[in-house]
């Protein structure tokens, strides 16, 4: 389904959720062309943009028919000549930065997509991808009217609706299709073995989600995608399984554009070099907060690793967990008010536990992001994870379930982390191109470990101790990641590294080399190469206004631009902000 004129509609896109104030007039005419590069894109990844908001799209499905990259390549080229266009026209200051960020993003989607058709035998994880696509549409934030939509997803996936086949046969026929292609390299195993493990769970999970919608009439085509997922699995046991590599890493054109797509930018020997450099600076304070705890409370054992072990041990009765966390909230909002930190929003953050299905797609606590169009009220959902399933018997953390990581978890993931910037963008009101296209896991992850920086000397020692422990855990990620994909360190090396260096629990250092080694190769690098740019632009600013500096009304004009990428950024900082303090 396409969307028609989409940009006369755009009156009826209310982006800033319960404003009555129109948008300015630069941000509606930016959001004409984002319109029509969503538009563009929805041809291909209708749920994902339905994801952002359009209900137009709600029914419809990923197009896997065959020469689906190519028609992807053609459509993409074709609206960035269109975009192209625009700009040498555009006279707008800000419009003409928003073309320049579709722009970039269009050229970045074009470039990734043929490296990743050169180089990778094409491999889809579908029970992993239909979870991902059903658990947002029928997300409990969505209005309910919505739901019907997923009965039309449902028959297009499996089939049933005419002129469709059912899309397991699809993605086989998209691998198959490319087997005799010369150089390209399969999944890698350990990839395709973990799949195959959260298989079933990815199954119940839809079926509860399903469950828990409400709605009537889906029980029988679900029956048939299950019988055609449970014969895709076992294709995947027969076939990928011999094709997949038994070496983590990537080709190196591969790794180095999954960093560009991350927002980070720089090659992984700068990344390893510079990220050894802080994780030795950070441990070093760590170790002296360490002491400093082992003497107040009376420990012989004042090394780092004993006395965060023992502080581990203080764990939070899982009944009890979300209560404390929600409280933790409440007492850094108190901080972050007294200390005149940031403007926060005049109602409460939302935090939940995790289901077992999201669980083992995301074995780490995380930001889920609200709706960023016809937001009608929905926000952000800090979610609390407790296990990483994949690992049975071993499943369950004790990483995020002891009081001294609160401070730091609920800091990064609700405010003045995550919550606080995602709800900035609907509350504050900024264009899609920067809420959408400028978004990439530097901007985003930069922030969360920024308000950790932010609001460090607030917190009790303890809660100071893990503050450090995060952030020298981001560290370690900006040189174990580039390690594993270049080849000089292996998974189990980078989980023997976080167990004895640095205290995880092996469910959680496994989901960490997951991550590094398959999951999302590149990713880790995103948390502290972002934080050390807002860090750079935070002492930029600070030398040119000395003692007329304001953090409060520093952080707040963060928040107001937007995911900017970093020139842009600081573009607007040193143009706007600095003049007018």
């Amino acid at each position: 389904m396409k969307l028609q004129n989409a940009w006369l509609i755009l009156s009826c896109v209310l982006f800033a959720a319960g404003s009555a104030q129109a948008k300015d007039d630069w941000i509606e005419k930016s959001d004409i062309n984002s319109m029509r590069v969503l538009e563009a894109q929805a041809a291909f990844a209708p749920e994902s943009i339905a994801g952002y908001g359009l209900a137009q799209f709600d029914g419809d499905i990923m197009d896997l028919r065959a020469k689906s990259h190519e028609r992807s390549q053609a459509s993409t080229k074709n609206i960035l000549q269109q975009m192209q266009g625009h700009l040498k026209s555009e006279q707008q200051p800000q419009v003409r930065e928003d073309l320049e960020i579709l722009i970039q993003s269009l050229q970045d989607d074009i470039e990734s997509s043929d490296i990743n058709h050169n180089h990778l035998l094409p491999y889809f994880n579908m029970h992993a991808t239909l979870f991902f696509s059903f658990n947002s549409l029928l997300d409990v934030r969505n209005d309910p009217s919505r739901y019907v939509k997923a009965l039309d997803r449902l028959r297009k996936y499996n089939g049933r609706e005419g002129g469709y086949t059912a899309i397991t046969e699809l993605a086989k026929a998209r691998t198959e299709e490319r087997l005799k292609v010369p150089g390209l390299v399969g999944p890698f195993r350990g990839e395709v073995e973990t799949d195959i493990d959260n298989a079933e769970r990815y199954i119940e999970g839809m079926r509860s989600i399903f469950e828990r919608a409400g709605i009537d009439g889906w029980q029988a085509d679900f029956e048939i995608l299950e019988q055609q997922l449970a014969d895709y699995l076992q294709w995947i046991r027969d076939v990928v399984l011999a094709l997949s590599r038994a070496d983590n890493q990537l080709p190196a054109a591969v790794y180095s554009d999954n960093l560009k797509a991350y927002g980070v930018r720089a090659v992984p020997e700068q990344l390893i070099a510079d990220a050894q450099y802080s994780y030795q600076l950070i441990r070093g304070e760590m170790k002296a907060l360490a002491r400093r705890i082992a003497e107040q409370r009376g420990w012989q054992k004042h090394d780092l690793i004993s006395v965060m072990r023992a502080l581990k041990k203080e764990q939070i009765p899982q009944d009890k967990i979300l209560e404390v966390y929600q409280q933790r909230l409440a007492d850094v909002e108190d901080i972050i008010r007294r200390e005149n930190l940031v403007t926060l929003p005049n109602r409460d953050a939302i935090i939940r536990l995790a289901t077992e299905a999201e669980s083992a797609a995301i074995p780490a606590s995380f930001m889920s992001p609200p709706q960023l169009i016809n937001n009608d009220g929905q926000y952000g959902e800090f979610v609390l994870v407790q296990s990483n399933p994949a690992l049975g018997d071993e499943a369950i953390m004790d990483d995020w379930s002891h009081t001294s990581i609160t401070w730091a978890l609920t800091v990064h993931e609700a405010r003045p982390g995550h919550e606080l910037q995602f709800a900035s963008l609907i509350e504050n009101g900024t264009s899609l191109a920067r809420a959408i296209f400028a978004f990439n896991s530097a901007n985003a992850e930069g922030w969360g470990l920024y308000a950790e920086y932010m609001m460090h000397e607030f917190l009790p020692l303890e809660g100071q101790l893990f503050n450090l422990f995060t952030r020298l855990m981001r560290a370690a990620r900006m040189f174990m990641d580039p390690m594993v994909n270049t080849g000089q360190m292996s998974p189990q090396q980078a989980i023997d590294f976080m167990m004895g260096q640095m205290a995880l629990s092996l469910p959680m250092a496994s989901s960490e080399a997951d991550r590094y080694a398959f999951n999302a190769p590149g990713q880790a690098t995103s948390y502290y190469y972002g934080f050390m740019s807002l860090m750079r632009l935070r002492t930029e600013v600070e030398l040119t206004l000395a003692d007329d500096f304001s953090a409060k009304e520093f952080h707040d004009f963060i928040l107001r631009q937007g995911l900017l990428p970093p020139h842009l950024l600081r573009r607007a900082v040193l143009e706007q902000f600095v003049p007018q303090s």
